[in-house]
């Protein structure tokens, strides 16, 4: 292993920690060669290199003693690419000029979002956030005046792990408070008395704004109420992978689909007054050596994948950006200029402070590369050392570091904390600890659940995706109900017996990690279905065991229904679970699950299979045994699993979940497979050569059936579509004429900063207007969907998501779903002129109910 940037004579050696937030490979600097590091760059001479903002090469403030082209047909990377210890100048990146419009671009605060039935992709609203951070930043500036080098360091730095209350604090420093930053992205973690959320994965499953938007309200709130400052959420990585530890974290596969969730998230919980933070960025796809591998992107997929959800929290007005562990394209993520300076700062135009992922931080020259916090402050937990503090000083003093780019770094972090409201005089103080809960000093058990129990019963009930209906559902007034396996019950433990949720027992209602958060309480389907059945006298039986397959056997015969419960978990990597070590090792079911449904199948006619999973599973096994008359996929709801599940099987609920990923007939069938290998002293290449087809992307491109596609899921009723109109959205204003005009011309956008965010690229261009109608017998919602099909020429796969919209309708009813596209929907990136572009030739779309059931086609006037 190389020595770190700086070090050339250091010790360096791999750690693997145990610790709650660690969960990463560690080093080990002594104090010694930190100071003999700065005597060292006190003798170097003033040699200056630009930082060019907008070249797309991603190499420009680093440095390889090997060529760094990457060979795709290898598993190691050629080479760590680091930054110079040299002199850098500093300029402030420009501010975007965008003039906001009335009835358009409307200038906003997060305190008051525009309603969720305004969004932009229903022709609604793009708030303009800009006054607000100009406001923002004019306080801060006039903050720091008076604060000297050492102070703004302070508020760039840490304090080391375990060194406050949460699990990342910055210090008071004069009149700034200081912050409180706490995981997680379902709920507030380490404390008690919070409600357990659904997890992303689930939420997104709903396809439905206004419970995006609702459950960031109350994580919002909750935050708040605990004293937090910064709620280390959302997570919004793609699941590359179907097998990926952490997919469950995020809002599935697609970016289109992620943004839209990542956008509502933060609208919700920042006007809570609490700062969101969007993570991992960028590619931190898997978790397997995740500290330890390149991922390997080409300019163009990282811009129209993986960096689009990055676009919609910038356009949210996110207060914090989160960077990864990867390196990217042989960069670590934490240093990386391409991504952090050029993409997010200069493309985006964001204007919060970057934090770096806990010990993600590689080297003090990472400020220059536009890293602004780090986290948890110290280079490795409780080293009494760092990166920043007493170094990065010492850096601006010896004119490594430009003193501008420090101020510029506290300005950004404290116009964040102006942006929210937080230096309001009643923000309540922190009153938890994250590290010591049974502390009774330190911990008030302030109660902030509220009635949030609501909205978590609500989505996961909306979450949940009906995938086959033989006429089995909704029970009616069954006499007879058994149900079948682990995942129905209560964990012997309880629901929070495994530390940070790391094993599997009992019903499954969130993974493993730094993600989740203590259940106040865990409703199990078991005690739910039987609080319902009560209701008809149905009598229950039960049995739990996934091994004893005779037992099960014997347990359903005779019975009206029997209804089998099984999951699938995964986690992040610093706890292994059955030898999963946060990615799935494979796509099975777990605990016997395939062998448990098949035995139930073949001793009982009417078997429904209720499946709790993080991600997709192979369900070849027996999804077809004629014995299976339905399956429910459940995702994982939280705190209300039983009741929400409950009320999806007895029709409570008409489901209305679609699938935010595909599921596959086999393991091979998906693109990108997990990279496993490596070792602790070289670099693991992943290249991501499937480019822009992922998910549903790869199997259309490649004429691959699924078993059920992205977009997918049954309702308790149907639906026609009818009645489709196209048409330009005229405009009153020429504020962005000729740059509308040359776009339309076939020309790409300006190479300025924020012109990937500019108003007039993201306004509403083209209205595509259509009909739905409930054709059934009951009341029920759909989720329509529109999906682009860009000409041959473009390269683009054949199919991507560019709208939705949920609709409730009573029966024979009939509403007209009017869904917009901007011209940033239509375009695909140019790496040569580093800009959007229209494509040439005829772009199609059409409109239905997956990726696979389209119903309506038409044309994009252009």
């Amino acid at each position: 292993m190389d020595p770190p940037q700086g070090f050339p004579h250091g010790r360096y050696l791999p750690l693997f920690s145990g610790q709650s937030k660690g969960h990463r490979r560690m080093r080990i600097v002594l104090l010694s060669t930190v100071a003999a590091l700065v005597i060292f760059l006190a003798c170097i001479p003033a040699i200056v290199i630009p930082i060019r903002r907008h070249d797309h090469a991603a190499t420009d403030l680093s440095t390889s003693s090997t060529d760094n082209t990457t060979d795709t047909n290898t598993t190691s990377s050629p080479g760590r690419i680091t930054i110079p210890i040299t002199p850098f100048p500093f300029t402030p990146f420009p501010i975007p000029s965008d003039t906001p419009i009335p009835g358009v671009f409307p200038e906003t605060d997060p305190s008051n979002p525009p309603p969720v039935g305004e969004a932009p992709g229903l022709g609604g609203l793009l708030p303009d956030f800009e006054q607000a951070w100009e406001t923002a930043h004019s306080k801060a500036q006039a903050k720091l005046a008076s604060y000297t080098l050492e102070q703004k360091v302070a508020i760039t730095t840490g304090v080391g792990w375990m060194g406050g209350r949460c699990v990342g604090n910055i210090a008071p420093v004069a009149d700034f408070p200081g912050l409180c930053l706490e995981d997680s992205p379902l709920g507030v973690r380490d404390t008690d008395f919070v409600t357990a959320f659904p997890a992303g994965i689930t939420t997104a499953s709903t396809w439905n704004r206004t419970l995006l938007r609702m459950r960031g309200i109350g994580m919002g709130k909750e935050h708040v109420g605990k004293g937090v400052n910064v709620a280390l959420g959302p997570m919004m990585n793609l699941g590359r992978i179907a097998q990926g530890g952490r997919n469950w974290e995020g809002f599935g596969g697609d970016p289109f689909l992620a943004g839209e969730a990542a956008y509502e998230t933060i609208l919700g919980m920042q006007s809570s007054g609490i700062q969101a933070c969007a993570k991992h960025y960028i590619n931190n796809e898997q978790e397997h050596a995740r500290t330890m591998e390149s991922s390997n992107v080409d300019d163009r997929t990282e811009h129209e994948l993986y960096a689009h959800p990055f676009l919609r929290s910038v356009q949210a007005g996110v207060s914090s950006v989160m960077c990864s562990y990867n390196l990217v394209n042989d960069t670590y993520a934490c240093e990386n200029n391409r991504t952090l300076n050029q993409i997010l700062k200069g493309h985006y135009g964001f204007r919060g402070y970057i934090m770096s992922d806990w010990s993600a931080q590689e080297s003090t020259m990472s400020a220059v590369a536009g890293l602004d916090m780090s986290m948890p402050g110290d280079i490795t937990f409780n080293s009494g050392t760092s990166w920043w503090g007493q170094n990065l000083t010492d850096f601006v003093n010896n004119g490594t570091i430009a003193a501008s780019r420090v101020d510029d770094m506290a300005e950004r972090i404290l116009a964040s904390w102006f942006l929210v409201h937080q230096d309001r005089a009643n923000y309540p103080a922190v009153n938890f600890n994250a590290f010591f809960p049974l502390d009774p000093a330190t911990n008030e058990h302030v109660d902030v659940q509220d009635d949030h129990f609501k909205v978590v019963r609500e989505i996961g009930a909306a979450g949940a995706v009906l995938l086959k209906n033989n006429g089995a559902l909704p029970l009616v007034k069954p006499r007879s109900v058994v149900i079948v396996g682990n995942d129905s019950g209560s964990a012997i433990m309880g629901p929070n017996g495994f530390s940070d949720r790391g094993g599997d027992d009992g019903i499954l209602a969130m993974g493993w990690g730094s993600g989740t958060a203590n259940f106040p309480y865990l409703i199990s389907p078991l005690e739910a279905i039987q609080a319902r059945a009560r209701k008809d006298k149905s009598s229950v039986m039960w049995w739990n065991s996934n091994w004893d397959l005779d037992g099960a056997a014997n347990a359903v015969q005779e019975m009206d229904v029997a209804i089998v419960f099984v999951n699938a978990d995964s986690g992040e990597e610093y706890i292994t679970v059955d030898g999963n070590e946060g990615d799935r090792k494979n796509l099975t079911l777990w605990i016997n699950a395939d062998n448990l449904i098949t035995t139930v199948a073949n001793n009982n006619k009417n078997t429904i299979v209720v499946t709790h999973s993080v991600g997709p599973a192979i369900l070849e096994p027996w999804v077809d045994h004629p014995n299976v008359t339905a399956i429910v996929w459940a995702g994982i709801a939280g705190q209300e699993a039983g009741n929400s599940i409950t009320d999806v099987l007895y029709g409570a609920f008409n489901p209305s979940g679609r699938l935010p990923y595909t599921i596959a007939k086999s393991p091979s069938d998906y693109g990108a497979q997990l990279v496993t290998g490596g070792s602790p002293s070289a670099i693991l290449s992943i290249p991501y050569t499937e480019g822009l087809n992922i998910d549903y992307r790869h199997f259309d491109a490649n004429n691959i059936d699924p078993r059920f596609e992205f977009g997918f899921g049954l309702s308790y009723t149907t639906f026609a579509y009818s009645n489709l109109q196209v048409s330009t959205i005229r405009q009153s204003d020429s504020n962005s004429a000729a740059l509308e005009a040359a776009w339309e011309a076939g020309q790409p956008t300006p190479d300025t900063e924020g012109a990937s965010a500019a108003i007039w690229l993201h306004r509403p261009f083209i209205q595509v207007k259509f009909q739905v109608t409930n054709t059934g017998k009951v009341a029920g919602g759909e989720i329509p969907q529109l999906y682009l099909h860009h000409p041959a020429s473009a390269g683009e796969p054949p199919s991507i998501l560019r709208g939705f919209d949920d609709v409730f309708l009573e029966c024979g009813e009939t509403k007209t779903v009017t869904i917009t596209l901007s011209r940033y929907d239509l375009s695909i990136w140019d790496t040569v002129s580093q800009g959007w572009l229209k494509p040439n030739g005829k772009i199609s779309f059409s409109v239905g109910a997956s990726s696979r059931d389209f119903r309506l086609q038409g044309t994009v006037p252009v």
